[in-house]
């Protein structure tokens, strides 16, 4: 998939799965931050986007110290996502 459209993909599936409704994947900037000052997503959303990984993309994050790597913004899980994801 080309990333353009995983990026669209990803930002539709972050909001569905943590029931973001008030959002648009276009309000969702690729390089902000998913945490804290971005769109401020806490230690539970982290989970719920592991679990996203997991069941969409056949990405297992066994360390916490990954999922800080990985879930930095839309951009940096797309790279990841296009790496490490079933293909």
């Amino acid at each position: 998939m080309e990333k353009e459209a995983l990026k669209q993909q990803l930002k539709k599936q972050i909001i569905e799965f943590l029931n973001l409704t008030p959002l648009t994947p276009e309000e969702i900037n690729d390089d902000e931050p998913l945490f804290g000052d971005g769109l401020g997503l806490d230690s539970i959303d982290s989970l719920e986007l592991i679990v996203l990984l997991k069941k969409e993309y056949g990405i297992n994050i066994q360390d916490p110290k990954d999922g800080r790597k990985v879930l930095v913004d839309v951009n940096t899980m797309v790279d990841y996502i296009t790496e490490h994801g079933k293909k």
